[in-house]
């Protein structure tokens, strides 16, 4: 793939008639007592690469927070544990408002609270639109993997190195060694398409085409960058892209944005709100390439 011409390519000029609805709505399941960094970062970054309208759903106990923390971004309230994460009782309110949304995000910050582990399963199955499962979610699959081959819809998960040891239950020095082999094992197992994250993040798809990306620096290793990784992309499936096109450009316009940001800022001080803040001005240099 020559990078620069094929994705000025797919970042097409807006119509001068268009609306908020041309360019997809998505819906973000996401978020517990302790976790809403990672919610709000998702949820901006979606809006930020593009999307018309995002919905985050969150556990009621914390809708007033994220209704602070988010100004563009609608919230709903979702039933909750007595740890505040979500309730098996949300399932059916999740799937109602999935069946409106053009692609579901489902896991930053949702944690590993057994009922809310259970509620993950069982949207996995349940959801059919387009989906991008990350962190908490990948958690949750991990203790039975078999659930990834009865989805029947199409759906990228983005593990990092940590992650993905779990889900095919190996060291984390073996995904290390073997990236690319692991991730174009794992698309072709479970019809999925792969973005595993690190430097050089490899992106492949079931069909057996992968991508490795060439943006990004250390100062990227810093918490909550994922969360954004993961917006950027539904961002992107929402807008019309197939699974991979979205994951490929996704990772390349995240770790440009970082690069950006770390221009400015450095590395060591860079944190995930300024990759977010860099995510227009990352797409808009490669528009001018």
């Amino acid at each position: 793939m020559r990078i620069s011409k094929e994705f000025k390519r797919l970042l097409k000029k807006r119509p001068r008639n268009s609306h908020k609805g041309d360019f997809g709505r998505v819906f973000i399941i996401a978020g517990s007592r302790g976790l809403t960094g990672a919610a709000a970062l998702c949820s901006n970054a979606a809006m930020r690469s593009g999307a018309g309208l995002v919905t985050l759903g969150t556990p009621v106990s914390l809708n007033s927070t994220m209704s602070r923390k988010l100004t563009e971004v609608m919230t709903i309230s979702l039933p909750e544990t007595n740890k505040i994460t979500l309730s098996l009782k949300a399932e059916k309110e999740i799937l109602k408002k999935a069946k409106a949304s053009d692609v579901v995000v489902l896991g930053p910050g949702l944690s590993q609270y057994h009922e809310t582990q259970k509620l993950i399963n069982r949207l996995v199955l349940n959801i059919n639109k387009p989906m991008v499962l990350d962190a908490d979610a990948l958690n949750a699959i991990s203790k039975n993997t078999a659930t990834l081959k009865k989805i029947k819809t199409e759906y990228i998960i983005t593990p990092h190195q940590g992650e993905m040891a779990r889900l095919i239950n190996k060291g984390v020095g073996y995904i290390k060694n073997n990236r690319l082999i692991v991730a174009k094992k794992f698309s072709r197992d479970y019809n999925a398409v792969v973005v595993l994250k690190g430097a050089g993040t490899v992106v492949a798809a079931p069909g057996g085409k992968y991508f490795v990306n060439s943006t990004g620096n250390p100062g990227m290793a810093t918490a909550g960058s994922g969360d954004v990784l993961a917006g950027i992309v539904a961002g992107f499936l929402a807008q019309g892209f197939k699974a991979f096109e979205a994951s490929v450009l996704g990772v390349y316009v995240h770790g440009l944005a970082g690069d950006i940001a770390a221009k400015d800022k450095g590395e060591i001080g860079l944190i995930a709100g300024d990759i977010l803040e860099n995510i227009p001005y990352a797409i808009k240099q490669i528009q001018r390439s």
